[in-house]
């Protein structure tokens, strides 16, 4: 039995609620499933190409639904999880008990170990760790942005690794080992120590990057770091340097996307009026209430830098 499992790409929270789906699919479903991995990634095109969906069971974790037919598993818990009004009637419509969404959950990871054991009989206890952390760091819950920065524990490491090593086949090949190993031990593994030096290096080094790029005004960080292989940057540094901000924009670039990150400082409480995934949503973009984004295509620079700046001009409104 061939199982195609998309999850969202460089992202922690996608990476370990594709290894928790596997071992749970392995261990409650089918014990003889082979599993064959597809990072997903937001961008201005539709994310689903036509071959995407080619195993004997297909399932979607911590990204967008789709409506295809050859969809058979689903767990998400992103407000903008439908990118059609028609993809979201044609979930309400599925009745197969394999489809799931809350956007109430701080992570995918947490989401679907939850469905995982109460609907299926699932043992989550033996990867308690990885939910856990999955839970910290999707839900920007570390105790403070120091915590968040230090980058000291393991779990922060490999993700540091997930979200930023250059390498395009690097988290299908981890995700295996992560539904089965201790935090401790998948950075010890060779593909994670190859690249975890060099990015704590440019992570620092980042730091320094962005206290010189921020224009901090009336509560919001707005920054630029298109121009430099920063796209896998920590997201809570902004808020280390400036602990008195509300909301961070940034312009970040790669080879395959303009990017758009607009973000609410986790140690503060936001006006309840503000819903930045509606926000992005009017540009394509969406996420989360307190955290989202906005994808262009990698020629669109200039557009994305106009409306970064016009999402800071509105927050700045706000906060």
């Amino acid at each position: 039995m061939k199982v195609r499992v998309c999850f969202h790409d460089k992202c922690f929270d996608g990476a370990s609620s594709a290894a928790i789906f596997s071992r749970f699919y392995r261990e409650c479903i089918d014990p003889k499933a082979d599993f064959y991995y597809t990072g997903m990634t937001h961008k201005a095109s539709h994310p689903f190409e036509d071959n995407t969906f080619d195993g004997d069971q297909n399932a979607i974790v911590d990204f967008k639904y789709s409506s295809s037919p050859k969809l058979t598993w689903w767990f998400d818990h992103h407000q903008s999880a439908f990118l059609t009004p028609a993809d979201a009637e044609n979930f309400r419509n599925d009745h197969s008990g394999k489809k799931f969404y809350d956007p109430t959950y701080k992570s995918c990871t947490k989401f679907l170990a939850t469905i995982a054991t109460e609907k299926f009989g699932f043992d989550a206890r033996p990867i308690a760790e990885l939910i856990h952390w999955g839970d910290i760091i999707d839900g920007a819950q570390f105790e403070s942005s120091e915590a968040a920065v230090r980058m000291t524990d393991p779990a922060t490491q490999l993700a540091l690794v997930i979200e930023a090593a250059p390498d395009p086949d690097l988290v299908p090949k981890l995700i295996p080992d992560l539904a089965y190993k201790s935090l401790s031990e998948m950075i010890q593994l060779p593909i994670v120590q190859k690249y975890l030096g060099p990015l704590l290096e440019r992570h620092r080094k980042s730091v320094d990057i962005f206290r010189e790029r921020a224009d901090f005004r009336d509560g919001v960080i707005y920054f630029d770091v298109s121009d430099l292989d920063l796209e896998g940057y920590n997201k809570f540094v902004p808020y280390y340097l400036f602990p008195e901000a509300m909301y961070s924009v940034g312009v970040s670039a790669s080879a395959a996307r303009a990017k758009i990150s607009v973000g609410t400082n986790p140690w503060k409480e936001p006006p309840k009026d503000v819903n930045l995934a509606s926000l992005c949503e009017k540009h394509g973009g969406g996420g989360h209430a307190r955290v989202a984004a906005i994808s262009l295509g990698p020629g669109d620079l200039v557009r994305a830098r106009q409306v970064a700046k016009e999402i800071a001009a509105t927050l700045r409104q706000h906060s």
